[in-house]
């Protein structure tokens, strides 16, 4: 690369060299300021931390197995229940903390109806961890 020169008096050549003032200063003043954030980087407090530990201690939540038969009665955890006395515990146990899961298993010839009524009573006590159960088919 050619630098071209303002001053007549010498060659009128341009110059071919690199002007490596300017790098070389930028280069030190570099340096400079790495010598001396360096240090300021590593230094550290010593401190006498408390310990902890990290495992959470929480129960875990309880199941409910409600059941459906084919003519439509209630079963709470194995306990014949009516429809009224099923609302009253969703909403016992929908405000407890952590919430309980509820485990449905209907009959498959129970009427939808029912089914849907257990949910609504379900969602209106707060209940939002609803499973189904049901039987896996047999492989053919």
């Amino acid at each position: 690369m050619a630098f071209a020169s303002f001053d007549r008096k010498s060659s009128s050549a341009p110059v071919s060299d690199i002007n490596m003032v300017p790098l070389i200063d930028v280069m030190l003043v570099l340096l400079v300021i790495f010598i001396v954030t360096a240090p300021l980087l590593t230094h550290a407090v010593k401190l006498d931390l408390p310990k902890a530990s990290s495992q959470v201690n929480q129960a875990p939540p309880q199941k409910i197995e409600f059941a459906l038969d084919a003519s439509g009665q209630r079963f709470w955890n194995g306990e014949a229940v009516s429809r009224e006395e099923a609302a009253a515990r969703f909403a016992a146990e929908g405000a407890k903390d952590p919430q309980p899961e509820v485990h449905l298993r209907a009959d498959q010839a129970v009427a939808y109806r029912f089914v849907a009524e257990t949910l609504a009573d379900a969602s209106k006590a707060g209940l939002s961890k609803v499973g189904f159960v049901s039987t896996p088919e047999e492989a053919r």
